[in-house]
């Protein structure tokens, strides 16, 4: 399906403040950007730059005053991510150099601490697939989804204890569960078709079979029609928008609607 995706964030500054977004899906593996737009207001210069992760951030000096970016683009997307319950785990001597990061304890993901709650939760499964699958279930199945009980600095511990979080801690608490087994994990945020409320959203990755899988413990059933803005070891990675100083987020509109094909930007 080709998806047409947009986020607009408005700042009030009281001075000239750093900033670096991340608000550009990149075309790869499960999608293709054709077309997209990306507007300041007021105007003013940005340099862009790839990450550790390739991720692409703009980098910019804010205004003083009131500041607004938006940011939208067409984007070709599976209909259905890809599911293979034989998808074996990878021993770590064969695991690509690039992923070897993804196996670590990071600030949000405390993998080093959750080994054996991860061993219950997967004492039943077999290959690596079965063993992620378990993990997403149970999170989806015994973490309630609820506003206003976690906050930024919220850890996969942290949720594990109060078994209670949004998007951005089940992901976590899943990659720091799936790390803790030696299976590579990623954070990931993006856009979700149909994702009541609308609103950023984020899963997670795991690396099994030679490949990545997607994974999303906020949901029931595997859904496609994603569009994939950064990946890292947390959210610390991938925040949209970091600023260096004093900022207030006025207002934030975000939108995913089918594109048909006659239709344009």
């Amino acid at each position: 399906m080709k998806l047409a995706v947009s986020c607009q964030l408005t700042y009030e500054t009281t001075q000239n403040t750093p900033l670096v977004l991340m608000l550009r899906p990149r075309s790869g593996a499960g999608q293709w950007v054709t077309k997209e737009e990306y507007l300041l207001d007021p105007n003013i210069p940005v340099v862009e730059y790839t990450d550790l992760y390739g991720n692409l951030c703009q980098r910019l000096l804010t205004p003083e005053g009131n500041f607004t970016v938006k940011t939208s683009a067409i984007v070709e997307a599976p209909d259905t991510i890809d599911v293979d319950f034989n998808a074996n785990f990878v021993p770590v001597q064969e695991l690509p150099d690039d992923s070897l990061i993804y196996l670590l304890p990071s600030r949000y993901c405390e993998s080093d601490k959750l080994g054996n709650m991860a061993s219950t939760i997967v004492q039943e499964a077999t290959t690596g697939y079965e063993q992620v699958e378990a993990i997403r279930k149970w999170i989806n199945e015994n973490i309630d989804y609820q506003y206003g009980h976690s906050n930024a600095s919220t850890s996969a511990q942290d949720t594990a204890q109060s078994q209670v979080g949004v998007c951005r801690d089940f992901s976590h608490l899943a990659v720091a569960l799936c790390r803790s087994l030696n299976i590579p994990a990623r954070f990931v945020v993006g856009y979700l078709y149909e994702l009541k409320p609308m609103d950023l959203h984020a899963w997670f990755e795991a690396y099994l079979g030679g490949r990545w899988y997607t994974f999303d413990a906020t949901q029931t059933q595997p859904r496609g029609n994603r569009v994939v803005l950064a990946y890292g070891r947390d959210a610390a990675d991938v925040a949209l928008a970091t600023q260096f100083g004093e900022m207030e987020l006025t207002s934030m509109f975000v939108s995913v609607e089918p594109v048909q094909e006659n239709e344009t930007l």
